[in-house]
């Protein structure tokens, strides 16, 4: 059974873009909601104007754009899920500004990962890649030399967050040393060491993996200097951004025989689109795996994004809870009953809390709780409000100065 909320479902647009797995409508429909608009491509920008007009809830991964010029042709949006890890392509300033809520999920696609960072080690250091295509093409080598197993070497894992301490424990897991790095002190899991360098780090270890952010600290992480730092013959792994290694080095050091072999699941420069032209200095060399940006692409992450995503959305619609959004701040909710709760959104200036609560008791309405949370642009308020001082409420919000949207839930 659905909870009750203050505005008919079957009212509420939702509008899900980019083939989002069916886990997300299962969710959506399950709370109530029927008007759930799917498509398997991302829209341009006129058409994705067009639907925004109406829209409510938008669920997108990484190929829609949704820029200020976009977001200023949705009006009724109230909240963004990014089916997907980032949020580079959703204008985040203009979200908050406008009071819409932008949830990613960045947690649920962390097995995969790590899963392929830790098949693609086996493949690099058996050098299986090359005699496969040697395979395809009719030739048969059958050879040992430069082959390894993965029990005994080190792994260098720079970056120690969710994926980066997951390839730890199930590279020891395999029999690994583990060595890692990371900007801020991180506890260690089972009996990997902290590196303390990242020169330390790429010294001595047989294979270099990468999990970082993108941004301008991490934009040529890997340049020609530290790649010439990491030990002759190990090879190296980025599954993270692209743009954290100097893809141009790599491939020289590569043909010079530094590097024993690289897998790069993400590049400088990726097509827009599948079927489209893709090139790198990468391409032909021996023991170097390419593949396409899959390393979140299995049914089991794709399943868990959306259930994670939709979840959040459901529950900033239906309770006002904001918890992981990167706009609206963060607020944990508890359950109120016999009340009814108004959401304030306003920008960030001194006096709106004064203002909001002097209207409130000028008409001596009831506040049975009271929730506050402010980011740089923009402030938060929810009121649990006794029910028959809930329209009443609702208007003395609306007249607030610095208001950006008001909504009552139920």
């Amino acid at each position: 059974m659905t909870s009750k909320t203050s505005f008919p479902r079957d009212k509420i647009k939702i509008l899900l873009l980019e083939g989002i797995n069916k886990t997300a409508v299962d969710v959506f429909r399950k709370a109530g909601y029927k008007n759930v608009v799917v498509y398997n491509k991302a829209l341009d920008a006129d058409a994705l104007r067009a639907e925004l007009a109406d829209t409510h809830l938008l669920g997108i991964r990484s190929k829609t754009q949704l820029t200020e010029g976009v977001l200023d042709k949705a009006g009724k949006l109230l909240g963004v899920g990014c089916f997907c890890i980032g949020t580079n392509q959703v204008s985040l300033s203009a979200a908050t500004a406008r009071g819409v809520a932008v949830f990613n999920s960045p947690y649920s696609n962390t097995r995969s990962v790590a899963e392929l960072v830790v098949a693609n080690a086996i493949l690099l250091l058996r050098r299986v890649y090359e005699k496969s295509v040697a395979a395809h093409s009719g030739k048969w080598l059958k050879d040992h030399r430069g082959c390894h197993e993965i029990r005994g070497k080190t792994i260098g894992i720079i970056g120690y967050g969710h994926i980066g301490s997951q390839v730890s424990v199930m590279a020891e897991s395999l029999g690994m040393h583990v060595l890692y790095h990371d900007i801020e002190s991180k506890l260690a899991l089972g009996n990997a060491q902290a590196a303390h360098s990242l020169e330390a780090l790429l010294t001595k270890s047989d294979i270099v993996t990468l999990h970082v952010p993108g941004g301008k600290s991490t934009r040529n992480l890997m340049d020609k200097k530290r790649i010439g730092q990491i030990k002759k013959g190990a090879v190296l792994l980025n599954l993270s951004r692209g743009d954290v290694v100097d893809i141009d080095a790599a491939a020289a050091a590569l043909r010079a025989g530094l590097l024993g072999g690289m897998a790069a699941d993400v590049f400088p420069a990726e097509p827009a689109a599948a079927g489209e032209t893709f090139s790198s200095p990468l391409q032909g060399l021996a023991n170097v795996i390419l593949t396409p940006h899959i390393g979140g692409s299995t049914e089991e992450a794709q399943q868990n994004i959306g259930l994670d995503a939709a979840g959040k959305l459901v529950s900033f619609l239906e309770s006002g809870q904001s918890t992981g959004s990167l706009t609206v701040p963060s607020l944990s909710l508890p359950v109120q009953q016999g009340a009814h709760r108004l959401l304030h959104i306003h920008r960030n200036v001194p006096g709106v809390l004064s203002e909001i609560n002097s209207a409130i008791s000028r008409h001596k309405m009831n506040i049975l709780g009271q929730y506050l949370k402010t980011n740089e642009q923009i402030g938060y308020v929810v009121l649990d409000v006794e029910r028959k001082a809930s329209p009443r409420a609702l208007a003395e919000l609306r007249k607030v100065k610095h208001t950006i949207k008001v909504r009552t839930l139920y």
